[in-house]
C-alpha cells in the first residue's frame, strides 16, 4: 500500500474482486458486518448469505424484507441502533455542538462557560 498507493495486484492476496466488491458478502463467515451503505442486504441477495450473525454497522444496511428472509433462515440480525450505539451517541453530541455553533475542540470551553 505504501509503495504503490493501492492494494491492486497485491501478490499475496488469496482473493481479488474488483468488479463487484459486494460479492464478498456471500463468502462463508460467522459474523458479517455490513458497514458501508444502506440497503446493502436486500431481498435480492439475502438468500445468498452464508453467515450466522449480521451485525449492522452502517445505517440501515438490511431491508425489512431481507431481514424476514434472514430470520427464517436462522441468521441473527443485530440492528444498527444496538450495534452502532457509539456512532449514534457521537452523532448526538455533534448535533448538540452544531446547535450551539461550537467549533470542533471547543465543546469543553462552551460547557464550562454554561456551568458558570
Amino acid at each position: 500500500m505504501k509503495k504503490n498507493g493501492t492494494l491492486a495486484n497485491y501478490p499475496h492476496a488469496t482473493e481479488v474482486e474488483t468488479i463487484d466488491p459486494s460479492l464478498f458478502m456471500e463468502k462463508p463467515c460467522d459474523v458479517l458486518i455490513p458497514a458501508a451503505r444502506e440497503k446493502a442486504i436486500s431481498i435480492d441477495n439475502a438468500h445468498l448469505l452464508d453467515c450466522k450473525v449480521i451485525l449492522e454497522g452502517a445505517n440501515g444496511p438490511v431491508t425489512f424484507m431481507a431481514e424476514e428472509i434472514l430470520l427464517e433462515r436462522g441468521i441473527i440480525c443485530v440492528p444498527d441502533m444496538l450495534a452502532n450505539g457509539g456512532g449514534v451517541t457521537c452523532s448526538y453530541f455533534e448535533w448538540l455542538k452544531n446547535l450551539d455553533h461550537v467549533a470542533p475542540g471547543r465543546m469543553n470551553k462552551k460547557y464550562q462557560e454554561k456551568q458558570n
